[in-house]
This record gives structure tokens, sequence and C-alpha cells, in this order.
């Protein structure tokens, strides 16, 4: 895993983010010692993504449902 130098990680930010793709993660280490890895987060689709609901509604159902749930709330 490639290390940088906090300064090093702020100047060649680019790099860093292209070496993080590329090599899974990056450590950035600081002055004091401390250390952050740096990886990739690859998007995850929604848990709901695909269930799509079959169901008869018509554009008046929809209409009387946004209708009645605006008048409880306002």
């Amino acid at each position: 895993m490639k290390v940088f130098t906090y300064s090093e990680a702020r100047q060649h930010l680019a790099e860093v983010l292209e070496l993080a793709e590329s090599e899974g993660s990056v450590r950035i280490r600081r002055r004091d010692g401390r250390s952050f890895t740096l990886t990739l987060e690859r998007e995850t689709a929604s848990p709901l993504e695909g269930l799509g609901v079959r169901a008869p509604v018509g554009l008046e159902n929809l209409l009387s449902v946004i209708q009645e749930t605006r008048g409880r709330h306002g």
C-alpha cells in the first residue's frame, strides 16, 4: 500500500485518488503519527431497486391519495 504524507496527499490529491482506485487503498500519514486509509467506495444498488409494485393504480387513485395526505398534514 502506497503511503503519502499529509502534505503530499494535499498537493497530489488527484493522483492519490487514482491510486486508491487502482490499488484498492492508500495510506495518509500525519506528522503526529496518526494515519488514515483512503479506499474507493463502491456504489451499491438500492435494496429497493427492482422491487417494482404491480398494482392497477390509476391517476384518479393517486390524486385522491395525495389530496387525502395533504388534508391531514396541511
